[in-house]
């Protein structure tokens, strides 16, 4: 077996995971209505194999969108459409995470309920940030962000509520774990970041009023489903959006530090080098995030099979998640069991459309197919 460190079993909080291979958060838009359905149920259900299936970026409420055709977890319906797709992971073995999303100001209000301005830590504009919206003659396409406003401070407890409410529909959805998304210059990495908050009340300044409603937010729904099923996933360094920050290793080092107090399952680092770039963490980061969070670390980014295998046996570590890799190769844990080559995906095919690169990728020719 190629790879054997990646497929050893992972204590990841309360919930153990049969490999180290995990599925990464993938905004597909294909829900045209926001609720999950038989097309999202296969798609899902054909990647079963992964340790851990992270589900797509979730609006946790309508004013939480940034873009369109991606799915909620605010109705009864939704809810009832995320529980047809845990329930096929589930009957296929697999275990899978919701992640709880808000974008903040990467918005515009042809997206937002009654055209409404989308909200930020501060009024300050994305420069260059473009979100995706539908048009009056129906087709959709990338549109340059609105200009937010601040959220009062009396807003804000809303806000953590709408979190609240969202992992609670979650656990009836029966979905394994959450995690919340504090990364990409979204709605909690706005209010983490110098560039974007600029606030003057206990949610802005200084370094732990910064990071005072991402851990409101945690807190809440670690009251939902408890520390030891709810991840996080952050992104220091990242420049997207036009977000900029004076203190990421620093913002980094003291959420990892806060977030061990509370026993949080795991700790999930992105290295989106879609974002123009790889990003390069200063020497030792990884070590000094490792000393400072008690639970699994997990990093994304431009990983194969042999990267992720050393990441994990120099203890940097402890799983590693898979994101454009896994678009085409439903079964790639199996293809990195016996070393097989990989399907590469279709970019045209990656946001929109129908079952066409989302769900006929072809497993491997070995009498097993996921998709049946």
């Amino acid at each position: 077996m190629a790879f054997e460190t990646l497929f050893t079993p992972l204590q990841l909080g309360s919930l153990s995971i049969p490999n180290r291979v995990v599925m990464a958060p993938l905004t597909r838009a294909r829900t045209p209505d926001s609720v999950p359905g038989k097309m999202q149920e296969a798609y899902y259900g054909q990647r079963a194999g992964a340790g851990l299936i992270i589900s797509e970026a979730t609006n946790i409420s309508p004013t939480a969108r940034g873009y369109v055709y991606t799915p909620g977890i605010w109705t009864d319906e939704q809810e009832a459409g995320w529980k047809g797709v845990v329930n096929a992971v589930h009957a296929k073995g697999g275990r899978i995470a919701l992640q709880l999303w808000h974008v903040g100001r990467v918005s515009h209000e042809m997206v937002q309920p009654n055209g409404q301005q989308p909200v930020a830590p501060s009024a300050l504009k994305g420069e260059g940030a473009q979100c995706f919206v539908e048009f009056e003659d129906g087709t959709a396409g990338q549109h340059p962000t609105s200009t937010p406003r601040a959220l009062e401070t009396d807003e804000i407890p809303g806000i953590v509520d709408d979190y609240r409410q969202a992992a609670e529909r979650a656990k009836r959805a029966g979905f394994d774990m959450v995690e919340v998304h504090a990364a990409n210059a979204y709605l909690l990495n706005q209010f983490l970041a110098t560039g974007t908050n600029k606030r003057t009340d206990q949610y802005g300044g200084s370094l732990e009023n910064r990071a005072r409603f991402p851990l409101e937010v945690i807190d809440a729904v670690i009251e939902v489903y408890g520390a030891d099923r709810v991840g996080i996933r952050m992104t220091p360094f990242i420049e997207l959006f036009g977000l900029t920050d004076d203190e990421p290793e620093a913002m980094a080092f003291y959420m990892a530090e806060q977030l061990s107090k509370r026993g949080l399952a795991y700790l999930h680092l992105n290295e989106p080098n879609w974002a123009g770039g790889d990003i390069t963490f200063p020497d030792g980061f990884r070590e000094q995030m490792r000393e400072r969070f008690s639970g699994s670390l997990i990093y994304c980014g431009n990983y194969d099979a042999e990267r992720a295998e050393t990441r994990i046996s120099e203890n940097t570590t402890d799983a590693v998640a898979f994101g454009r890799p896994y678009i085409a190769n439903p079964d790639l844990p199996e293809r990195f069991r016996v070393n097989a080559p990989l399907t590469e995906p279709n970019h045209e095919t990656f946001y929109g459309g129908d079952e066409k690169g989302y769900t006929d990728y072809p497993f491997m020719d070995n009498g097993y197919d996921r998709r049946s």
